[in-house]
């Protein structure tokens, strides 16, 4: 691979492989696990393939996308609440909105009890393998992971370090491999499942922000590739390969034609519609059979109530209320400084 330039806009082709990963998660959703669940309704046609794909470009997204927090912050206090200020307020109120349409439409079925919802509450059920609300809630318990390893990683200057702390981490990887009863809570703590796709990502960025060299990053990239073939099948191997290809295309200026408006306005409202689309979406889809509808329209229904619902939640809640959180905790810290600076030193 050639060697990028220093870029540091703003990647709107980013936005967009966030779009295209939110609609494929829908589609597969949608098409494949519906009736997976719900064998006796009617559904579309077809069966979008390869429901993991799509997670593992969100994974490498991630990985990507990390150090533009990392890059801002000045504390470990400032790191969590900014991830707080922009997951927890949107996950709220879609799992709340959740749980409502699931009691309404009787879904007996997508509901949980009164304990997993409370544990739901703190976003950490999947530590304590407790069922989420929404079953697409899974991947938020690999996402806190990974920002619990990054900020740990930041806060003892590994980030200045990263490449070859990233080769002992897929070492440890390896480990997992050959030792099958590893805990279970040290494998998602970890992220080992994913963590190659996650190292793609930071791989990319260093590049990207003119820390790196591909010829520097290739060796850590060939690492990661090899560890997904040595422990995933063919066709995943082949997915790592191509979104490598792709983040190397991304940060040349290659993947411009991604950028449409469409694209980059789902990838805008991405979390929330993730957040929500999917049990509200199989609850529009069960009402519209029932009813005697056309599992084309059913789909075209629940499609529209998550875009609608996912737009509302990002507009007038994941937006205002990540804002008025970090603002909060601006003024905060400003109101400590002077009583900092004027507190007597230590002898």
């Amino acid at each position: 691979m050639a060697d990028a330039p220093p870029s540091r806009g703003r990647l709107t082709e980013l936005d967009a492989l966030r779009g295209i990963g939110a609609l494929c998660v829908l589609i597969f959703h949608y098409s494949t696990r519906f009736h997976e669940l719900f064998p006796q309704a009617a559904h579309v046609p077809f069966s979008f393939p390869g429901g993991n794909y799509r997670v593992l470009l969100f994974f490498t997204i991630s990985g990507f996308a990390i150090f533009f927090t990392l890059d801002r912050i000045g504390s470990v206090a400032d790191f969590f609440i900014n991830r707080f200020a922009r997951l927890y307020p949107a996950y709220l109120v879609a799992m709340m909105l959740t749980l409502s349409i699931e009691y309404l439409a009787q879904a007996t079925q997508l509901l949980v009890g009164p304990f997993a919802i409370l544990a739901n509450l703190t976003m950490l059920q999947g530590f304590a393998f407790i069922p989420e609300v929404d079953g697409a809630y899974w991947t938020l318990n690999i996402e806190i992971a990974f920002y619990f390893c990054m900020i740990a990683l930041w806060r003892f200057g590994g980030v200045r370090r990263l490449e070859p702390l990233l080769t002992v981490w897929l070492g440890i990887r390896w480990v997992y491999a050959l030792w099958p009863d590893m805990p279970e809570r040290v494998i998602l703590l970890l992220v080992l499942r994913y963590l190659p796709f996650f190292v793609i990502g930071m791989l990319s960025y260093r590049v990207w922000k003119g820390q790196r060299r591909w010829r520097q990053q290739a060796p850590y990239a060939v690492l990661a590739i090899a560890s997904v073939a040595t422990m995933e099948t063919w066709d995943i191997t082949v997915l790592a390969c191509v979104l490598l290809a792709v983040f190397a295309a991304l940060i040349r200026g290659h993947l411009h034609f991604l950028a449409l408006r469409p694209l980059t306005w789902l990838g805008g409202i991405s979390y929330s519609f993730y957040l929500i689309h999917q049990h509200v979406g199989f609850v529009v889809m069960l009402e519209f059979a029932k009813a005697g509808y056309s599992p084309w329209i059913g789909f075209a229904a629940a499609f529209t109530v998550a875009l609608l619902l996912g737009t509302a939640i990002n507009r007038l809640v994941e937006r205002p209320a990540g804002e008025a959180i970090l603002a909060w905790w601006k003024r905060r810290r400003a109101a400590r400084a002077p009583l900092l600076d004027a507190a007597p030193s230590q002898t």
